[in-house]
């Protein structure tokens, strides 16, 4: 399924280069999962067999009002080729090909409080400057880290969390105690 994903993943992207509407397509595409992971209801007609192409074919015309071309004749594809439940992943795919044509980064910062804008920015220029990409950052608070910070990387992650901390410090006197 993966190796599906990523076919028509890159092959979405490419045509999208090609007529230079990457952007356009990435959020529409964004916009059409959000949806099917929003109303289960289309989920089940559009993923099941129970339904015909054809029905379903005229459903996304309908339900789709103002689709780039690209976009629609693709989706009309997955749906011939009953790939539609593959969307999710296409999505993913096209997400990171995103990522490597624009050198952007995903920086998440979660922290025990709320941190200030400057302390942020900060970070995720430092970030940015180390790793020669564009940064697109964002945060959240949970206060269940205790505090410190935990700096999520792309697929990489730093948890300098005091839970952390206490972790690692119990599973060390666990080990001493053995």
């Amino acid at each position: 399924m993966e190796e599906l994903a990523q076919v028509y993943g890159r092959s979405l992207f490419e045509v999208a280069r090609e007529h230079d509407k990457l952007g356009a397509i990435r959020e529409q595409l964004g916009q059409i999962a959000e949806a099917l992971v929003q109303h289960r209801e289309l989920q089940m007609f559009f993923f099941s067999p129970y339904f015909s192409t054809e029905e379903k074919q005229e459903a996304l015309s309908r339900a789709i009002d103002g689709g780039d071309e690209i976009l629609m004749n693709f989706l009309k594809l997955l749906v011939e080729n009953h790939r539609m439940p593959v969307i999710f992943r296409i999505r993913a795919h096209y997400e990171r090909l995103w990522e490597e044509e624009h050198r952007t980064l995903p920086v998440e910062i979660t922290s025990a409080v709320e941190l200030d804008e400057q302390t942020t920015e900060s970070l995720g220029r430092t970030i940015g400057e180390r790793a020669g990409r564009n940064v697109t950052l964002s945060t959240r608070v949970d206060p269940d880290i205790l505090g410190g910070i935990v700096v999520r990387v792309g697929n990489s992650i730093l948890d300098a969390s005091i839970r952390n901390r206490l972790e690692q410090l119990r599973r060390h006197v666990a080990q001493a105690a053995s």
